[in-house]
């Protein structure tokens, strides 16, 4: 198929100019065509970086590019919800990074937007993009890990001593839950096919960094006693992983969330003590996944894998699970 989707990237963020833009450039259905930055001289810069002609010195210029098909928004998250029905006002179709909105509120108003428009709406959980996770989900339909009893899930890293990241805002939508804690979470859904039935997080808030979350631990109670169990943080040394636990057996990914091109996919399945590793051989950018496949539902190649109704379900349990850590409570989200 020749036909490219021409998106336009909203800001100079960090995950757009290592991550996003790169992955579109290597896709099969996207091509860069504009991008746009409040400050000219920055957007000129990163154009000229990527080769793209088109550079724009206000986000509303890039909105009013009839040529633009897509937007990819990596701004900080109280923008999501403002520049993304602004695109979908314009008939483009989006890309969001994660999490989508401030709250199921934010999401859903998003949603209704795209469905009015008749455009692609999507939440950037790049993760769930990478090929192994269909051969991961495979092993799981086929009993082989007997019945599942526990989902367990870590992201932390440390970014403490940043005293200007956004990530610290909490009226930006900062804090650890919201920027790590959602990929566990978010796989334990992905992986279940099912909506949590409560929520219970303990806190670490901290003063120094504006009373944000800076660390959660908390579980996720699912159908039939399943669970997950989860931390995150931003004032921890790195830790990224996700067991699967079953009675019969387990399923160990490290690299869980953030696998790249050359980093290792791999993972390990240990079925009644016999363990093997699978995944070795999956060389792939998840960024590049997410791309196409935003692409082949706008094109109509295949249908959209993550609605923006997931996106809305996902956040319920996010801002659940910070009401959670504030409130010392546990959250029923029958």
């Amino acid at each position: 198929m020749d036909k490219k989707l021409r998106f336009g990237i909203l800001g100079c963020a960090g995950i757009a100019i290592k991550d996003v833009m790169p992955a579109i450039q290597k896709s099969e259905y996207g091509v860069l065509a504009a991008i746009a930055s409040r400050n000219l001289e920055k957007s000129k810069s990163v154009a000229e970086q990527f080769g793209i002609t088109t550079a724009y010195g206000s986000y509303e210029e890039l909105i009013e590019d009839k040529s633009i098909e897509a937007v990819y928004i990596p701004l900080p998250n109280h923008l999501h919800k403002e520049w993304a029905i602004r695109a979908m006002e314009a008939g483009k179709h989006v890309l969001c990074e994660k999490p989508i909105a401030m709250d199921s509120a934010e999401a859903a108003e998003m949603a209704a937007v795209a469905k009015r428009k008749g455009v692609v709406l999507a939440e950037a959980f790049m993760y769930r993009h990478h090929p192994r996770w269909h051969r991961i989900k495979e092993i799981i339909a086929s009993g082989e890990l007997g019945q599942l009893r526990l989902i367990r899930g870590s992201f932390t890293y440390n970014n403490a001593e940043d005293l200007d990241n956004i990530r610290l805002r909490p009226e930006w939508g900062g804090g650890s839950i919201y920027d790590v804690g959602c990929y566990p979470i978010s796989a334990a859904r992905f992986i279940l096919g099912q909506e949590p039935e409560a929520v219970t997080v303990h806190g670490q808030f901290s003063d120094k960094h504006y009373g944000v979350d800076m660390m959660a631990a908390g579980i996720l109670e699912f159908a039939d006693g399943l669970a997950l169990t989860f931390d995150c943080g931003m004032w921890t040394e790195h830790r990224q992983l996700l067991e699967i636990v079953g009675s019969e057996g387990r399923i160990d990914i490290p690299h869980a969330f953030t696998v790249g091109d050359e980093e290792d996919a791999s993972y390990t399945v240990t079925i009644r003590g016999e363990s093997r590793v699978e995944g070795r051989e999956d060389k792939a950018d998840p960024y590049t996944w997410e791309v196409d496949d935003l692409a082949k539902a706008v094109f109509g190649i295949q249908p959209q894998r993550f609605t923006p109704e997931d996106a809305v379900q996902g956040m319920r349990v996010l801002e659940a699970a910070l009401a959670s850590a504030r409130e010392h409570r546990r959250i029923s989200l029958k």
